[in-house]
C-alpha cells in the first residue's frame, strides 16, 4: 500500500469534521464530493448562507478584544470576517470543526495569519511552522520515496530553538500520520563542520536542543542532502551518523531552501506534495498551493482528519 492509500485508509478509521472555507472554488466543491464518496471525513464547505450572524458578531468581538492592543480597529476586524476563512478558523478553535483546510484561493500568509490568530499555537512549541509530505515515485530513498520537508512555508529564517521545534513537530507527524519511525536530518551545505559558518553553528545548537528535548529520536546534522539520504555517501562523509544516510525527515536551514527544494522535487520527479501542513497549532489546519489539484485537496483533508483523531 502506498503512502496516499494508507493516509486515506487511516482517515476512514475515525471520521472527523473538516471545514473548507473556499466555497466558491470549483476544485474545492469537486474535492468535497470525493471526500464524501470515499468517507474520508465529514466535510463542511462553508458558504456565506451557513454563517450564523449572532455567532459571527461574537467572533468579531472576541477577536477584537484579543488583538486590540495591536492597534487593530473594529472596522478592520469586520473586514477580516467578511471572508469565510476567519469564521472557519474560529469554528475550529471552538471545536465546531475538528480541522481546517484552505489555501486554494488564499495565500499562505493569509492562511497562516488566520490560523495562528484564531486557532492559536501550542504552548510547548510557541511557534507555528509548516511541512510537506512528499511522496516521490520510484524512489529508493527516505521510506520508499516518502519524506517530510520542513519548513517550506512559514518561518523565513528559523533560529536554533525554532529549528528544534520544527523537527520535533515533524517527528510527531511522521509517527501519527505516516506510521513511520522518524529519521531526522538538519540539512546544510556542509557536513559535520566541513564549513565553519554561523549557519552550521545554528544547526549544531538546534541538534543539541532537540537531543535534550527528545533523546530517543534518531537525528543528526549538519549535513548535506546526499549525506542525509544516500547511505554510500554517508559512509564517507559521516560514518558515525545514527541515521546512516536514511533520513526521511529533512529540516532545511531556511524558508528559501525548503520552498525551492520541495517545488523542484515535485516538478522534476512527479512527486505528490501534500501541504503546507501547519505545525504547532492547537488544532490541525492545512494550507494548499493556489495551483493545487483536486486530489491535493482530498488528501490534505485526509491528513488533517488523521491529525485530529
Amino acid at each position: 500500500m502506498n503512502t496516499i492509500e494508507n493516509i486515506r485508509k487511516l482517515a476512514r478509521m475515525n471520521i472527523k469534521t473538516i471545514v473548507l472555507p473556499e466555497y466558491d472554488d470549483k476544485r474545492v466543491i469537486e474535492a468535497a464530493h470525493i471526500i464524501e464518496q470515499e468517507a474520508l471525513a465529514n466535510v463542511l464547505v462553508l458558504t456565506p448562507e451557513m454563517i450564523n450572524r449572532a455567532e459571527k458578531d461574537r467572533y468579531i468581538e472576541e477577536y477584537y478584544k484579543l488583538y486590540a492592543s495591536k492597534d487593530i480597529d473594529l472596522d478592520k476586524v469586520k473586514k477580516l470576517f467578511s471572508d469565510t476563512l476567519y469564521y472557519a478558523a474560529m469554528m475550529t478553535h471552538e471545536g465546531k470543526a475538528d480541522g481546517l483546510v484552505g489555501g486554494a484561493s488564499h495565500t499562505t500568509a493569509d492562511m497562516a495569519r488566520a490560523c495562528i490568530r484564531c486557532i492559536g499555537s501550542q504552548e510547548r512549541f510557541n511557534i507555528t511552522s509548516s511541512c510537506f509530505i512528499m511522496s516521490v515515485p520510484n524512489c529508493i530513498y527516505g521510506d520508499k520515496g516518502t519524506f517530510i520537508f520542513a519548513d517550506c512555508g512559514v518561518i523565513p529564517d528559523p533560529n536554533a530553538r525554532q529549528l528544534s521545534c520544527i523537527a520535533l513537530a515533524c517527528a510527531e507527524l511522521a509517527s501519527k500520520v505516516l506510521n513511520l519511525t522518524p529519521r531526522i536530518a538538519f540539512l546544510s551545505y556542509s557536513t559535520k563542520g566541513s564549513a565553519k559558518t554561523k549557519s552550521a553553528e545554528k544547526i549544531a545548537e538546534a541538534l543539541a536542543q532537540l537531543k535534550t528535548q527528545s533523546p530517543s529520536l534518531l537525528v543528526d546534522g549538519e549535513m548535506q542532502a546526499d549525506a542525509a539520504i544516500v547511505s554510500d555517501v554517508a559512509k564517507i562523509k559521516c560514518p558515525d551518523s545514527p541515521i546512516n544516510g536514511q533520513a526521511n525527515v529533512l529540516i532545511f536551514p531556511n524558508l528559501e531552501a525548503g520552498n525551492i527544494s520541495y517545488k523542484l522535487v515535485q516538478r522534476l520527479s512527479g512527486a505528490r506534495a501534500l501541504g503546507p501542513l501547519f505545525l504547532g497549532l492547537n488544532k490541525p489546519a492545512s494550507d494548499l498551493s493556489r495551483g493545487c489539484f483536486v486530489e491535493d485537496i482530498v488528501d490534505c483533508v485526509a491528513v488533517t482528519a488523521i491529525r485530529a483523531q
